[in-house]
Parts: C-alpha cells; sequence; structure tokens
C-alpha cells in the first residue's frame, strides 16, 4: 500500500484512455450507470459485480460484462474504488477511503518522483534492463519518459553487455551502479525440474524471455480453440536455469488427481530417465500444493513434440 501514492499517476491517465477505448468495445452510452453504480458502493458496499447484475443480462465469455461489471471495473481502474477482497475469483469493490489508509491513500508524489520511483523500482527488481524492459515492467511510465530518466540518471548506472541467445547479439542495458558488480555473482540455481505458473516474474514479458532463454510462451487462454499450439492453461518448465518445456496438466477435484495431459519438451532437450524423474518429483509436490492424492498421468501424454 506504500506504492499507491506513485500509482495515482497511473490512475489518473487511465481515466481519458480507458474511456476512448472501451466506448469503441462497449458502444456510446456505455457511461451511463457510472455515478450510479458508484453509489450503490458507496451506500451498500463492499458489493460483488453480480449484486448489481441486471436480470436481463445474459453472460457469455470472458469480456461480456454487464454495464454495472464495466462501471466497477473503470472506478477500480482510476483509483475511486478498491479491492478489499475476493471470494474465488470474484472481486469485492468498496470505496478506497474504506480500503486504503489515510496514511497512504492521501499521499502525493510529483510527476519527476513518480518516474523515478518507476525506473529505479523496475531496474532493482529486473537486475539489467533495457530501457523498453524497464518501461513494460509496470507499465505506467511511457518508454520516452524512461529513456530521458536513463540520460538524466547516468551517473547512478552502469552499462551492461547482454548475451542472448543468439549468437554475437549482445544487447545493451542498464544496471543500478551499485547493484551491477553483483550480476556476475549470483548462487547457482538449483538443478529440479520447477513447474512456473504463466504469470512468473520470469515470463511476464515474453520478449525478453525469449531473447534469453530462447523460449518463446504465449498463455492461450484467450485464442479460441482451433488456433491454440498447445493448450488453454499450459505452465512452462524449468530446470536450473534453462527453460526445457511445458506441460498441460490439471486438478480433478473429484477424483483427486493431478492429470498430466500433455508434455512439449524443447527441441534437444531429451526425456531421460533422470529428468522424467525430477519432473515426477515435482508433479508430486505440486499435488500436495493442491490438496489432491496422487498424480495420474493420461493415456499418450508424452507422444507429442515439435
Amino acid at each position: 500500500m506504500r506504492y499507491y501514492p506513485y500509482w495515482k499517476h497511473r490512475f489518473r491517465r487511465e481515466e481519458a484512455r480507458l474511456v476512448e477505448r472501451w466506448r469503441k468495445w462497449q458502444g456510446s452510452g456505455f457511461e451511463a450507470v457510472f455515478e450510479e453504480t458508484y453509489a450503490a458502493v458507496k451506500e451498500s458496499g463492499p458489493l460483488f459485480s453480480r449484486d448489481l447484475k441486471q436480470d436481463d443480462h445474459v453472460s457469455g465469455g470472458w469480456w461480456n460484462w454487464h454495464p454495472a461489471k464495466t462501471a466497477l471495473e473503470y472506478h477500480w481502474r482510476t483509483g475511486r474504488i478498491a479491492i478489499c477482497h475476493r471470494v474465488n475469483f470474484q472481486k469485492a469493490y468498496d470505496l478506497s477511503e474504506r480500503v486504503i489508509p489515510d496514511h497512504h491513500r492521501l499521499g502525493e508524489v510529483g510527476h519527476a518522483e513518480f518516474v523515478d520511483w518507476a525506473c529505479r523500482s523496475a531496474l532493482e527488481r529486473l537486475g539489467f534492463a533495457t530501457s523498453g524492459e524497464i518501461a513494460a515492467f509496470f507499465d505506467i511510465v511511457k518508454p520516452q519518459e524512461v529513456k530521458t530518466w536513463v540520460e538524466q540518471n547516468r551517473d547512478s548506472l552502469e552499462e551492461v553487455m547482454i548475451e542472448t541467445v543468439e549468437p554475437g547479439r549482445p544487447r545493451t542495458a542498464f544496471a543500478l551502479a551499485e547493484e551491477a558488480g553483483t550480476l556476475a555473482d549470483v548462487p547457482e540455481p538449483p538443478g529440479r525440474v520447477r513447474v512456473l505458473s504463466p504469470f512468473d516474474p520470469l515470463l511476464r514479458d515474453r520478449a525478453r524471455a525469449e531473447r534469453l532463454f530462447g523460449f518463446f510462451y504465449r498463455i492461450e487462454v484467450f485464442v479460441p480453440e482451433p488456433k491454440r499450439q498447445y493448450g488453454y492453461y499450459v505452465f512452462p518448465l524449468l530446470e536450473g536455469a534453462r527453460l526445457i518445456g511445458r506441460i498441460d496438466m490439471k486438478a480433478d477435484r473429484k477424483r483427486a488427481t493431478l492429470d498430466v495431459r500433455k508434455l512439449w519438451l524443447e527441441p534437444g532437450v531429451r526425456a531421460a530417465a533422470g529428468r522424467l524423474e525430477k519432473l515426477d518429483a515435482e508433479l508430486q509436490r505440486l499435488a500436495r500444493f493442491t490438496g489432491v492424492e496422487r498424480v495420474e498421468y493420461l493415456p499418450g501424454w508424452r507422444e507429442t513434440r515439435l
């Protein structure tokens, strides 16, 4: 919550941008219920979007929002409303002043301080990054603002050359000067196989992951089924410092199993017995974590290779 004053700059930018974008999506007049929706939350919050859904609205797909849901999302993304808790995937909305403590909510920072925080915080987390990667990390500052920040802070930054998977094509990046010396002094990663979330920070910037690891990954939950290359919700696999493949699996709560549907290993990665043993150990751990009793490998789970 201490970052809230910085995000207020994002809220202000979102106001005009969202109305323009969402008018193309929802049609003209979609803002008609904005104020009455806000008033309903003020009077009765916290509320779920289903509490304000019209009886005649027909749900269908991720983005077929009813007008009040659109209003709630708009107010959330522009700071008037906040999320106070969730029930499964359902967000409960309430007024920001009833969720965010005043000493955070009322704080203000200037634009220059906001840009400095966004860039410096991103670089602290990334270790090294190009100006484009810094801008993409939080996605709250403009690329040109980052380039200007880099030029203005040359004395506290160190330029580093990063090897990519493309031989002979290193990329120029930046690191904080006080941190640059630690980049070559990181411990060796454990050799175990790990299942990553599709939203893991390692993969959040898909283009960066592809440059550094040669691993092309896209989550396909929003891709129509006939166009999916792998599956609805496929998990990347990390072994040591190498992304070795991806796996399609799902917890079946009724049968108390973690069903492994398909395994795809990257070109040049062998399905050696030792590697499969490490994968099985990770899946057993994941089964315990998700609260199911056993891992079940479905017929044909190892048949697909690219």
